[in-house]
C-alpha cells in the first residue's frame, strides 16, 4: 500500500480540510519518533548556495523580524494595497487564508493603485486557520534568509494584533495545481511539465544541499508557483523544518503534511529526513505523468490513492500509456516518459534509503532536457510509404 491514509493506517491523525486542493493536511498528536506502524540554469542555481550555507539557527522572534531584507508593512498599508481585500483581487485560498493581490510602489514598498508600481501576492492568515503564529514565523524565518530562483521571494510581512500577513512577489501562472487539475487553464505540453519538474527540483535540492539543510516537508502541486514563463518556485514554507545535524539521519518530529504526499516512514514514526521530500517529489512527478491528484475522494478502492493505483504500471513500458494524462492527447515521447515514470518509482521506494537524493534526481531530469539527448527522447518519425500509382508507369 501507499502513503494514503484508510483505515488500516494506525495513525494518531487528525485531518483538516484543505479547500483549495480537495485534499488534506495531516496533524499527528503522537510523541516524535514515537512508532506505530513501521543561460546556464545549474551554474545559476549553484551560485546561490552560500545563501544558505551561512543560515544560522535558531534565532528570536526579534531576530526574525528585524531582517533587513524584509520590509514591516502595516495593517493599513496593505489593506489599500489590495483595496481593502477585495473579492475581485482574490488570488487563492487553502488552510491558511487567502491570497490577495497588491500593487506596491517599486522605490518606497507603498501602497499605490491598480496598474502602477509592481504587482504582488499577500497572505492574510485565518485566526483559525491551519497555520498559525509557529508556522507564520517559520515561514518568514526562512524566506528572509534563503535567496535562490526556485524559491519565492518573499517582500515583508505584517504582525498587528491578531493579523499576520505575508507579501511576495507574485507568480502570474499561479500554482501547479491549477494547471494540471482545474478547468479552464490550458493543459500542460510535456516539454513544460519537465520544465516544471526541473525547477521544483533545482529548488529542493539547494534546500536539501545547503550546510545547514532545510527540509521542506510539505512539498505538492499546490505550493509549485509558476511564473509568466513556467518557471517553477517553491512557496509555504510554514512547515520547513531544520534537517538532522552530525551522524543523525533523521529528525524526530510530529506527524504534520498533506495526505497522500506524506512519506510512509514519516507517517509511521514522525522520522523525518530530507528523503521524505524525494518521497512527495515522487508523487508530483506521477501527477505530472498522470494528470490525476495524489488523492482523490471521488473514487473508490485503490483508485482514490495515486501511489497504489499507479506503481504497477510505472515499471512496464507497454502498460504505462493507461496510466498517462489524456489531456496529453499522446504528444509526448515515450521513452523520456518511461524514464520519468522510473525516477518516480525510485523516488516512491518504500525503504528511505533506496530513494535517490535530489541532486541526483535533478540530473536525471535535466537529461530529459538537454538538446543532446532530443533525438534519444523523441518519438521516432513517421515512416514515408511510397505512391505507387505514378511509378507504375515508368518503364
Amino acid at each position: 500500500m501507499g502513503n494514503c491514509l484508510d483505515s488500516s493506517a494506525k495513525v494518531d491523525a487528525a485531518l483538516t480540510s484543505n479547500p483549495s486542493s480537495g485534499v488534506s493536511k495531516i496533524v499527528s498528536s503522537r510523541r516524535p519518533g514515537h512508532s506505530s506502524n513501521p543561460s546556464n540554469p545549474t551554474a545559476q542555481a549553484n551560485s546561490f548556495k552560500t545563501s544558505a550555507q551561512t543560515l544560522p539557527t535558531p534565532r528570536t522572534e526579534g531576530e526574525i523580524l528585524s531582517s533587513p531584507s524584509l520590509k514591516a508593512f502595516t495593517f493599513n498599508e496593505l489593506k489599500n494595497a489590495t483595496k481593502n481585500f477585495r473579492s475581485d483581487g482574490l488570488l487563492g485560498e487553502g488552510g491558511f487564508g487567502y491570497v490577495y493581490k497588491g500593487w506596491i510602489d517599486v522605490q518606497t514598498l507603498g501602497p499605490t493603485k491598480s496598474g502602477s508600481g509592481i504587482v504582488v501576492a499577500v497572505k492574510k492568515l485565518k485566526p483559525e486557520g491551519f497555520q498559525g503564529h509557529k508556522e507564520w514565523l517559520t515561514e518568514v524565518n526562512y524566506l528572509s534568509q534563503l535567496h535562490h530562483p526556485n524559491l519565492v521571494k518573499l517582500i515583508g510581512y505584517c504582525l498587528e494584533g491578531d493579523n499576520r500577513l505575508l507579501v511576495y512577489e507574485f507568480m502570474p501562472k499561479g500554482s501547479l495545481e491549477n494547471h494540471l487539475f482545474r478547468r479552464g487553464p490550458q493543459p500542460l505540453s510535456w516539454a513544460t511539465r519537465i520544465k516544471v519538474a526541473i525547477g521544483a527540483a533545482r529548488g529542493l535540492s539547494f534546500l536539501h544541499d545547503a550546510k545547514s539543510q532545510v527540509i521542506y516537508r510539505d512539498f505538492k502541486a499546490s505550493n509549485v508557483l509558476l511564473d509568466v514563463e513556467f518557471n517553477a518556485k517553491l512557496s509555504d514554507f510554514g512547515l520547513a523544518k531544520a534537517g538532522p545535524t552530525g551522524d543523525r539521519t533523521h529528525v524526530s518530529t510530529r506527524v504534520i503534511g498533506t495526505q497522500g504526499y506524506a512519506a510512509p516512514e514519516y507517517v509511521a514514526t514522525g522520522r523525518l529526513s530530507a528523503k521524505s521530500d524525494v518521497y512527495s517529489f515522487g508523487v508530483v512527478l506521477l501527477e505530472l505523468l498522470t494528470g490525476r491528484r495524489a488523492l482523490d475522494k471521488s473514487k473508490v478502492g485503490i483508485e482514490k490513492c495515486l501511489v497504489d493505483w499507479a506503481k504497477p504500471y510505472l515499471g512496464d513500458k507497454r502498460k504505462l500509456f493507461r496510466i498517462m494524462d489524456t489531456k496529453l492527447e499522446g504528444q509526448y515521447p515515450q521513452k523520456a516518459a518511461f524514464t520519468l515514470a522510473t525516477l518516480a518509482l525510485k523516488c516512491l521506494s518504500a525503504e528511505s534509503k533506496a530513494r535517490p537524493r535530489m541532486a541526483e534526481v535533478l540530473e536525471e531530469l535535466e537529461k530529459l532536457q538537454d538538446p543532446k539527448n532530443a533525438a534519444k527522447y523523441s518519438p521516432p518519425p513517421p515512416k514515408k510509404t511510397p505512391s505507387p500509382s505514378h511509378h507504375s508507369s515508368l518503364r
